[in-house]
Parts: C-alpha cells; sequence; structure tokens
C-alpha cells in the first residue's frame, strides 16, 4: 500500500476513498475550470506529505512532476541546457536518465525553454523516475498526442511495480486505469 486516503472534505470539494497499491494507476478529475490548478496544488501537496490530512496515510514517498521554469533572468541570459538539467536533477545510475535522448533531436546542448509542451513534461517525467517510481502527474500544456505518449510511459512504470497519480481535468483515459475517481465540488 502507498496511499491511504479515507476521503477529504473542505469546504469546496470532496475527494472519495480510495486506496494506491504498487502496480496502480489512479486518476482523479479535477474538471477543468477556474479552480483546477489551485485544486491541483492542494492535492498533490497532500499526497506528496507537504500538508499532513487525519484522513490521508501516506506509506511511501510520492513525487510529483513538477513543470521545468527558470528565472526570467536565467532564461534570457544563461538558459539552462538538457545536459544541465540532467546533471543537477536526475539520478545518473538510471536508465531514465537518458531516455530523452532516444528522441533524436534532442542532445545535451538544447535548451530546456525551447522545448515545446510534450518534449519538455517528458525531460521533467524521465528526470523523476530516474529518482523515483511512486509519482504524481498531471498533463497539463500537452495536446492529445503528447497525453497519450505521457500516460503510457506511466503505465509502464505502474506495470513494472510503480504507482501513479493523475490529476487530470478530463475523463478521456478513465477506462484506462486501476482506479477512476471523480473529485465532487460542493453546491454553490
Amino acid at each position: 500500500m502507498i496511499i491511504e486516503n479515507k476521503g477529504i472534505k473542505t469546504d469546496q470539494f470532496y475527494v472519495p476513498p480510495f486506496i494506491l497499491n504498487e502496480g496502480e494507476i489512479i486518476i482523479i478529475n479535477l474538471f477543468n475550470g477556474p479552480r483546477f490548478h489551485e485544486t491541483e496544488m492542494f492535492l498533490k501537496d497532500l499526497f506528496c506529505g507537504k500538508i499532513p490530512h487525519e484522513n490521508v496515510i501516506i506509506h511511501k514517498k510520492m513525487t510529483f512532476v513538477e513543470h521545468f521554469r527558470e528565472s526570467k533572468f536565467r532564461d534570457i541570459f544563461y538558459p539552462m541546457t538538457v545536459g544541465e538539467y540532467l546533471k543537477k536533477n536526475a539520478n545518473p545510475a538510471s536508465p531514465y536518465s537518458e531516455k530523452i535522448y532516444e528522441t533524436e533531436w534532442i542532445n545535451k546542448k538544447i535548451k530546456v525553454n525551447t522545448l515545446t509542451g510534450s518534449p519538455r513534461n517528458l525531460l521533467s517525467l524521465y528526470t523523476t523516475l530516474s529518482n523515483t517510481n511512486n509519482i504524481i502527474f498531471d498533463l497539463v500544456g500537452l495536446g492529445p498526442d503528447g497525453a497519450q505518449e505521457t500516460y503510457k510511459i506511466v503505465k509502464e512504470v505502474a506495470k513494472n511495480g510503480g504507482s501513479a497519480i493523475l490529476l487530470d481535468g478530463y475523463d478521456d483515459m478513465k477506462n484506462d486505469c486501476t482506479k477512476y475517481i471523480e473529485l465532487q465540488w460542493a453546491q454553490e
């Protein structure tokens, strides 16, 4: 057992109970809307153990696949390259640390800020997977093809003993996961 959620109730929403085990992917549909980002960040912090909650028991650490960001100063004067990013953030002993280079046009000297949504997301995903196989992720900023590619990679990780929670705004993959949960918004 990775996470045990006995139900999360706030004044704005309710997340029904669930248990995340090794080898599973849980999709939590937050429904796109004005509160999506705020809710996603709250749940991410909760499931990563940054915010304690009486109804959430974390048995194994989860890691959120962060989106790449760098300061405007660095972006203008000294943008980070793929090689620098991996050296700073990836576990070199993991096969995932070099996986991004399987995309034929990506090399160590490519500036990360020039990567579009899907390749940039894959860089973050592979870097996170080089450190852990228990992840929380989203598909924000990806088109349908990028979302499918990312989900396929995470499914393979889960099949090999990892676990994942997808915080999503759609239900298009609800039949392709271990458990599908819909967040219930409070009536306004």
